[in-house]
């Protein structure tokens, strides 16, 4: 049981690999949660060229859109989610290499250098820390 020197919150970390099988079946279920969104008043009419421009150009974006972590835990009994961020991004995946792990691919390669070097050229790049080819939300 919970102790008084024991937090009450608890991070929960899941990784999934999922396979595209049908583009296009993906961008129409990311478009039709953007028109339900509107409908429901969580999402700005104004918003919605930009949403749907993102969810159509971007699979990852639209897969982003359509998992939600809220839906994850809102059945839960004895459990609020306080805060979540997610992100979804597309990967080199080989399930037969013995070189494929999980989190393999999520490490960037310039960050490791960064903490095993200690310098930090993030002005360099202009400071954006979001990789190309990532889409990513957060509540």
């Amino acid at each position: 049981m919970s102790t008084p020197e024991t937090s009450r919150f608890v991070r929960l970390s899941v990784e999934l690999v999922l396979e595209i099988e049908d583009e296009d079946a993906v961008i129409g279920a990311a478009r039709s949660r953007i028109a339900e969104h509107i409908e429901d008043g969580e999402l700005d009419p104004a918003e919605r060229v930009h949403a749907e421009g993102a969810v159509t150009e971007d699979t990852a974006e639209a897969l982003a859109y359509l998992v939600d972590p809220f839906d994850l835990v809102g059945e839960v009994p004895g459990v609020e989610l306080q805060q979540a961020s997610w992100s979804s991004e597309p990967i080199a995946y080989d399930p037969d290499s013995p070189d494929w792990e999980f989190g393999e691919d999520d490490v960037d390669e310039e960050a490791e250098e960064v903490e095993e070097n200690g310098e930090d050229d993030e002005d360099e790049e202009g400071g954006d820390d979001e990789r190309a080819g990532g889409a990513g939300h957060s509540g």
